[in-house]
């Protein structure tokens, strides 16, 4: 054992053993402690230069040492004393692993559950006419009775906007834990939807709760938003740590960072399972500070010689703090505009996360008088939306808010991936009405709220997970991120890109692919919610690009023969005005259904024959198939 110790000190000292003057100034050094420790050292210095060896390989491509054999061998043990050896863990993801969005995982051990976050998403060019998409938590319903309780990370919207709906489902009122400012976005939404008597707990990083038989200690991360967390869960069939949304920044704006000590921490007790944001795992460097999102909007408003409009996300705290902070150093007031800003905006102020006095604060409507190179309105609008604040003032349909030539528009967000049309359409609106629009190609007045790549390899290497699951992305975000950790050292077969729906199961003998569950999307169409299918979005797209027709035709089915002659109406249809266009459908569809009656047809056949035959015409006229609906009256 003495003579391995020496030979695993020798790189330290292989540069002081270099040349013979270096080792008459280490016996030197050593003298104080007896000639016979001097020798003994001296010697193990010559033993040591005298046998350099090259580091051999395995065909595993590991080096072949006692070291790296032990650390890959305890990088696959998953069993533990501590663990109850007929415990199972289960880990749903139901939402938060197709898109940018939606996120929602249950966690189930011995009839206890937790559910972490329920977001939702917004609705992209293929969902007309759709407000809001949530993700399926029909599970979380059937197996409500297991339900202790509901953990949210943060406040945006993809991790706390289907609480509501989920709440008013529920029969039974289950305590929401999540921080000071998480509240009281949460708060407002049950406003919103009249939900009273919610069990709203505060927690801070730091704190350790325990649900049913796990224990959830929560930790701070830096983010895009004031009181972002992560979540260490002990369960008696193991350990699993689940990020949240976070970033590595240096330099904060409220001072709070991503607590390494922490993560170290959990990293000592043992991760069978991490769960990490993968959101910007395919960009190769790091993330930049917020606060370099300050400068560049300092320096644009100095130089800004109208009234300068700034649209980001209304939780964005920490980039409405630093344009308040710029207005003020410029001496400019600052307008709110926008529902959820405007809400947000007083629950940041009342809670203390956004400072600002009430005289640098001015209402919308009061804006009349004021000269334009002494204000700065903050909106709502970054993704383009069309009845958002910064859309109704490029369209000219604001009630207080006016644009004009010279005025600097600025767009402090990055398009959610489908919003990017959008966005595009708002800024061209803009640039015709003379406005200077800044984006993200042309100033730095956006930075990402998510680690890039090598922060999350930073994550990684500190916890040492025994197994891996990216979380929070698309399918190439997923992908990419589990590269990463598979660079790491995390083992290839204990990687596990899912889906939602999907289960893992963790338990004292390892982790494995369990039995899925129902998921899905839902759709909120108005007050509806859960009612609207993906045949009506269809027949809904079909009308948008395609156009409609109606057949209604008089028949009588005793005697086998259409009364009269059917009328035929189009809609969105070129060529649809055409008299002699008509008049021939009218003939085409007539003779088509008296040959179907007098073929003994029932009212389906008859419609389906009247529907293609109608098709079949418009196709070769028009080399178009809009949405037909044939109406028989029985007479």
């Amino acid at each position: 054992m003495a003579k391995e110790r020496r030979e695993g000190d020798a790189p330290a000292q292989g540069q002081a053993a270099a040349t013979q003057g270096n080792r008459k100034n280490a016996q030197r050094s050593q003298g104080s402690q007896g000639g016979r420790n001097a020798k003994k050292r001296t010697s193990s210095y010559k033993h040591v230069n005298l046998e350099r060896k090259r580091p051999q390989l395995t065909r595993d491509g590991v080096e072949a040492s006692k070291g790296a054999g032990q650390r890959a061998d305890a990088r696959r043990a998953f069993s533990s004393h501590k663990k109850d050896p007929h415990a199972r863990l289960e880990i749903i993801p139901l939402g938060g692993l197709d898109a940018i969005g939606k996120n929602m995982t249950a966690f189930m051990c011995n009839g206890d559950m937790i559910l972490d976050d329920a977001g939702l998403m917004f609705p992209d060019d293929d969902h007309p006419g759709i407000d809001l998409i949530l993700p399926d938590y029909t599970y979380v319903l059937e197996n409500a009775d297991k339900l202790r309780g509901i953990v949210i990370t943060h406040g945006h919207e993809d991790h706390t906007g289907s609480l509501p709906y989920l709440l008013k489902d529920l029969d039974r009122t289950v305590p929401i834990y999540a921080t000071k400012l998480t509240l009281g976005l949460i708060e407002g939404k049950f406003a919103e939807h009249r939900i009273k008597n919610a069990k709203l707990v505060e927690i801070k990083p730091g704190d350790e709760v325990k649900l049913g038989c796990m224990t959830v200690d929560f930790f701070a991360v830096n983010h895009s938003i004031p009181g972002a967390v992560g979540l260490f869960l002990q369960s008696p069939a193991g350990n699993v740590l689940h990020t949240g949304d976070f970033k590595l920044d240096q330099t904060p704006i409220d001072g709070v960072h991503t607590d390494f000590a922490a993560l170290a921490r959990f990293g000592e007790i043992g991760v069978d399972l991490m769960m990490s944001d993968s959101t910007n795992a395919q960009n190769a460097n790091f993330t930049p500070s917020e606060a370099e999102v300050g400068k560049s909007l300092a320096q644009i408003i100095s130089q800004a010689r109208g009234r300068v409009i700034i649209a980001s996300f209304a939780s964005h705290i920490h980039r409405m703090q630093q344009i308040c902070d710029a207005a003020v150093a410029n001496g400019r007031k600052v307008v709110v505009t926008g529902r959820s800003m405007i809400q947000n905006t007083d629950i940041a102020r009342r809670l203390g996360y956004l400072n600002i006095s009430d005289n640098d604060l001015i209402d919308a409507y009061d804006l009349s008088g004021i000269p334009p190179e002494q204000v700065v309105i903050m909106c709502t609008g970054s993704q383009g939306e069309p009845l958002s604040a910064l859309a109704r003032i490029a369209n000219g349909e604001h009630r207080t808010i006016d644009i004009e030539r010279g005025d600097t528009v600025i767009i402090s967000a990055t398009p959610v991936p489908g919003n990017e049309k959008a966005v595009t359409r708002v800024i061209n609106s803009l640039a015709k009405i003379g406005a200077d629009v800044y984006d993200k190609s042309r100033a730095r007045v956006h930075v990402s709220g998510h680690a890039g790549a090598e922060e999350l390899k930073i994550v990684l290497t500190i916890v040492q997970p025994h197994a891996f699951m990216p979380v929070h992305g698309e399918a190439t975000h997923l992908r990419a991120h589990a590269k990463l950790a598979e660079a790491t050292g995390v083992p290839t077969e204990n990687i596990f890109v899912m889906e939602n729906g999907d289960s893992l199961v963790l338990s004292a003998r390892g982790i494995e692919v369990g039995e899925g569950v129902q998921s899905g999307i839902v759709y909120v169409d108005g007050l509806s919610v859960g009612d609207t299918s993906q045949d009506v979005l269809d027949e809904r797209n079909a009308l948008g690009n395609q156009g409609f027709a109606s057949v209604a035709a008089a028949v009588s089915f005793k005697r086998h023969d259409l009364v009269g002659s059917p009328q035929v109406e189009m809609h969105g249809i070129t060529g649809g005005d055409d008299y002699y266009l008509n008049q021939e459908m009218v003939s085409v569809v007539g003779n088509a259904i008296r040959r179907a009656l007098s073929k003994d047809g029932d009212a389906k056949s008859v419609r389906k024959v009247a529907r293609d035959s109608l098709l079949s015409l418009l196709w070769e006229r028009t080399k178009q198939r809009p949405m037909v609906i044939v109406n028989l009256l029985e007479v």
